[in-house]
């Protein structure tokens, strides 16, 4: 039996640490290579971590006590895209809730994408906004991947994909080169970046979720030192 004592409304999704620590003297956009922004992460660095696309949107969460649902963002005080909330509406009825988790004290987490969301959203979905899952927690627990997808299907929405496994140097080498989006609509849209956590889900000694980012501008992006103004 999965823990219910969890007030859904109050639940929000965990910050993930990018894999290293960040130079302050470019204003933390550029990493300091090779220090790891959390211990476990060195000390798991070779072994074999799955690989899930980041999509490029903005936060959701869709937070069930059994009675009522509520749609919100990162925070308390996120405001979402109201024909995103339109959307949410229609998925995640209260019947279809109610049949998936009777007992409710369920949160689904994932990514409100499409356009006019962030800067290229029309990549993903040039004429609409939608949704797509990465995440599922009942009570105290979060699903493992096999029920997440199950989930996604029962709702009808897409959940992100695994795009590769292998060590954070492997993740760290495919994000750098850049790869093409599985969830974009405009071919050639180059992916964000990665969320990458072991393949066997693992939490730290204060009971924060071993799991880390990369994105393809922490290799790209112009570093801008601490009081210089870059020349254009």
């Amino acid at each position: 039996m999965f823990e219910q004592d969890v007030d859904v409304n109050r639940l929000f999704y965990h910050k993930i640490d990018s894999v290293f620590k960040r130079d302050p003297e470019t204003n933390f956009k550029t990493f300091l290579w090779g220090e790891w922004s959390r211990e476990e992460f060195g000390y798991l660095a070779d072994c074999e971590w799955d690989f899930s696309e980041k999509v490029d949107g903005t936060s959701v969460k869709v937070a069930w006590d059994g009675k009522s649902v509520t749609f919100g963002g990162h925070t308390k005080d996120s405001l979402l895209y109201a024909p995103l909330v339109k959307v949410l509406q229609d998925t995640f009825t209260l019947e279809r809730l109610a049949a998936q988790f009777p007992e409710g004290g369920t949160v689904l987490f994932g990514e409100g994408y499409g356009a006019k969301i962030q800067k290229g959203g029309g990549n993903y979905i040039p004429d609409g906004v939608g949704f797509i899952l990465f995440d599922v927690v009942v009570g105290r627990w979060y699903l493992r991947r096999d029920s997440v997808v199950e989930i996604a299907d029962a709702f009808g929405v897409p959940v992100v994909p695994i795009v590769g496994i292998g060590t954070l140097w492997d993740a760290l080498n495919m994000v750098k080169e850049g790869f093409e989006s599985q969830c974009a609509f405009v071919p050639g849209t180059r992916a964000e970046g990665l969320v990458m956590r072991p393949h066997l889900e693992l939490f730290g000694r204060n009971g924060r979720r071993v799991i880390t980012k990369v994105k393809y501008k922490d290799f790209h992006s112009e570093p801008k030192k601490k009081g210089v103004k870059n020349e254009k």
